[in-house]
């Protein structure tokens, strides 16, 4: 990310406590060897009394340097969504009951995608298992299922092993999963509008095997007719019933945007799809909040795990409303170039728990004092 074009001005300041923006001009304006104060800014927007300084600037030592201090702006809706709350608040709980004699803890894969929330789960002997590598014993052992949820045969397998189930799967989720089977079990072939390798969609589609993947229009549009064809191909010679009934549902954390264009591609070819909507409103509101917050500031930063499907979302959005954009995973990753620009937004995916955002906002203010 490259800073912004920067200029210095240099000026004459008479009396100590002169404003340097007092009716929002520098004038007279001066060659450097008549001034005796400068300033490094931006022209990230209009109006001196909108630049900031980039530095502690003070030219060979010759001048003091002000500072314009760097507004920093929450959105309204950001960090843990309550899925994500509920299965981290589950696992302390059953880290805490760990400690007796005996106790094991265990997540089915990587419990949130925050590295932080992960590192001190570990620390209190809570551990990831692999689904393709179980132990082959988990007989006293509690084993988490996280918000993403799991396929059924995983769970079967786990509770085969003598694992004591927790289910943490977020309700939505599980709202999801329910409606795939049901339309599964009912001989509708059903469309899946996510990242074909995320957690969630893995486990939705082992409630409709035969469900189909897509992440985009084109893709979808491309699925479709090859379905319109198969099921063209399958109806006896003169036969105009209906084809077989087919729906759409959605990853809980997709774009309502992407997803209503993937509906309208399958739509195309088979007109008669129903489109269920199965998208978490606190995705939506989320999104929708950053869209307002990138209206009142000149750059964003989002905080997250770099893993995570909606914190990535988030930085796509922040990006597209032409804003420069960064992903941090915590405060030590907080960007120098951020103080080069006069309001800074602050949004943070579903994962990110709030200290996390708190220290970051404080890095930010930091950054902006110059210390």
């Amino acid at each position: 990310m490259e800073m912004p074009p920067v200029f210095i001005i240099f000026y004459k300041r008479f009396r100590k406590n002169d404003s340097i923006a007092a009716k929002g001009t520098l004038s007279p304006l001066l060659p450097a060897k008549q001034a005796n104060s400068a300033l490094i800014m931006s022209p990230a927007r209009g109006g001196v009394s909108g630049y900031p300084v980039l530095s502690a600037y003070s030219a060979a030592g010759r001048f003091p340097c002000y500072t314009v201090p760097m507004r920093i702006i929450r959105a309204g809706v950001l960090g843990y969504c309550m899925g994500v709350r509920r299965a981290v608040e589950l696992a302390y709980r059953e880290a805490a009951k760990s400690a007796s004699p005996g106790g094991r803890v265990y997540t089915v894969g990587p419990l949130i995608h925050n590295p932080q929330v992960l590192e001190d789960l570990r620390r209190r002997g809570v551990e990831a298992l692999d689904g393709a590598g179980l132990p082959g014993d988990l007989s006293g052992s509690a084993v988490i299922i996280r918000a993403h949820g799991i396929t059924p045969e995983l769970e079967a397998e786990l509770v085969r092993r003598g694992a004591a189930i927790r289910d943490a799967t977020c309700p939505k989720v599980k709202a999801s999963q329910m409606k795939a089977r049901a339309l599964y079990r009912a001989g509708c072939r059903l469309f899946l509008a996510g990242e074909r390798r995320h957690g969630e969609i893995i486990g939705i589609q082992g409630y409709a095997p035969d469900c189909v993947i897509v992440a985009s229009r084109d893709e979808a549009e491309k699925e479709a007719a090859a379905l319109a064809r198969e099921f063209a191909a399958a109806a006896p010679q003169g036969n105009s019933a209906a084809p077989p009934k087919t729906a759409l549902i959605a990853q809980t954390t997709f774009s309502p945007e992407e997803y209503r264009a993937i509906a309208g591609g399958i739509a195309r070819h088979l007109p008669e799809t129903e489109i269920i909507n199965t998208i978490c409103p606190a995705t939506k509101d989320r999104q929708e909040s950053l869209r307002s917050l990138c209206s009142a500031v000149d750059a964003v930063v989002i905080v997250g795990g770099r893993d995570s499907a909606n914190t990535r979302r988030l930085l796509a959005i922040a990006e597209s409303c032409g804003k420069p954009a960064w992903l941090v995973e915590n405060a030590a990753a907080v960007p120098r170039e951020a103080a080069a620009f006069p309001a800074v937004g602050l949004s943070a995916g579903a994962s990110t728990p709030g200290e996390v955002i708190d220290s970051v906002e404080a890095a930010l203010r930091r950054l902006a004092s110059g210390a």
